[in-house]
């Protein structure tokens, strides 16, 4: 009996995976060993100027309250800090802190570099073809975009 082809979803998921290996080996490598790929999640949806809790957590497809212990985790860690909202007295945003900003750079080489092989493996064509494709899916995927 032949094997079933794996679905779409699986096979996005299987090289992101890989990558996002390859990048907390590099993270703690480098001393940043205590981030976890469930804090990743809301660290990566925060914006230059900051995000409110509740817009992490929707963007993250977490509760509010799994987002708040992420973040406490992160902050208490030095990824992040909580900062008042200038167009809001009463809400919060989420910053990336010092820590954080000393995280992102490392993590970005990272992903190039995997990019770089994918592209050499894949060759460049069907590597900016992918690239292309998936930015295209991206627009009836990511709400958040």
């Amino acid at each position: 009996m032949a094997e079933a082809p794996l679905n779409v979803g699986l096979l996005l998921h299987i090289p992101y995976r890989a990558m996002e290996s390859r990048v907390f080996q590099a993270l703690a490598a480098a001393g940043f060993d205590d981030f976890t790929p469930a804090q990743a999640r809301v660290f990566q949806r925060i914006g230059p100027e900051g995000s409110r809790l509740t817009d992490l957590a929707e963007q993250a497809q977490i509760t509010k309250q799994s987002a708040g212990f992420l973040v406490d985790q992160l902050e208490r860690a030095g990824y992040v800090e909580r900062v008042p909202d200038p167009t809001d007295a009463r809400a919060r945003l989420v910053r990336v802190a010092e820590r954080g900003a000393k995280a992102i750079p490392l993590a970005a080489a990272v992903v190039a570099e995997v990019e770089a092989e994918w592209a050499r493996h894949l060759g460049e064509r069907r590597m900016s073809q992918l690239r292309g494709i998936l930015t295209q899916l991206r627009e009836i995927t990511d709400p958040w975009q």
